[in-house]
């Protein structure tokens, strides 16, 4: 037998048929539906909402409000968002509280309340973007958006300490009561650090005021105007919008100042302020 060298090419017709293989199958590429977006979306609400509803009731709520979600979609998407059930459960006070609203704890001066909260995306390919938007709800601020595929508990903290070793520790922190604020270790972490928490009231989002106003401007301004290509052109692009929004983007609420040029022109923080003295390091 002739031993041949060298690269031999096959047409693809040919590799097909040899393997028995439709030539569809090669060049078919998933197609996301135009509202799986939205589906993801409420499908995280209900989920919060719920956390005692497997996927097949979350699939039942969904329908009822006009989602096309048979149960293998739902199946899919809760596999893949990493959902689950408890396996136990133990009565809890619950988290949240109406006088905690942003029109009735109204923040006085900088570093005062800062607010958190989580917003969600998708890149080209139908992968999830998971961003964490902090605001300072007295200047409209907003000192860290924070875009990864996945945010923890700790990534949370990680976040947190570097910013008040630069900005300072606030006098409190509003959230919505969601899993990522529930999470043992970042409520124990802000106690160690001195930062008072208002949770707002279960299922009222309104409450949370100002997250949910940056949020609106966010996903009008930026999210539903560019296509991310991947997690990295999601962080640059996030990152310059965030400057041009601190720096460049006049707010009716201050006067159509940015809020770059309301917080220069603020006096000193007042009494009750509270700033990291040098050198005191903040809980790890």
């Amino acid at each position: 037998m002739q031993h041949l060298q060298g690269t031999f090419t096959v047409s693809e017709r040919r590799a097909a048929r040899v393997v028995s293989v439709s030539r569809s199958t090669l060049r078919y590429e998933a197609k996301i539906p135009d509202d799986e977006l939205r589906l993801l979306v409420r499908m995280e609400v209900l989920v919060r909402k719920h956390p005692r509803y497997g996927y097949r009731r979350i699939g039942d709520l969904l329908r009822r409000e006009g989602f096309r979600a048979n149960p293998k979609r739902v199946y899919r998407l809760w596999r893949r968002e990493g959902y689950r059930v408890p396996r136990c459960q133990h009565k809890r006070r619950r988290l949240g509280t109406s006088e905690n609203a942003c029109h009735r704890r109204r923040p006085e001066h900088k570093n005062h309340i800062w607010a958190l909260d989580f917003i969600f995306d998708r890149d080209e390919h139908g992968r999830s973007l998971k961003w964490l938007s902090l605001v300072d709800e007295y200047t409209r601020e907003c000192p860290t958006l924070l875009c990864e595929r996945s945010i923890t508990a700790t990534d949370v903290i990680d976040e947190l300490i570097g910013l008040m070793k630069t900005r300072g520790v606030p006098a409190h922190i509003r959230a919505d009561n969601g899993p990522e604020f529930i999470a043992k270790a970042i409520r124990t972490w802000l106690e160690k650090a001195g930062v008072g928490t208002l949770y707002v009231e279960p299922g009222a989002p309104w409450e949370n005021g100002y997250a949910e106003s940056f949020h609106a401007r966010l996903r009008d301004e930026f999210l539903n105007a560019e296509v991310f290509a991947n997690l990295r052109e999601a962080q640059a692009l996030g990152d310059a919008w965030r400057r041009e929004y601190n720096h460049e983007r006049p707010h009716s609420s201050l006067g159509s100042l940015t809020p770059t040029e309301f917080a220069a022109g603020l006096a000193a923080p007042p009494v009750g302020a509270t700033p990291l003295p040098p050198g005191q390091p903040l809980p790890s």
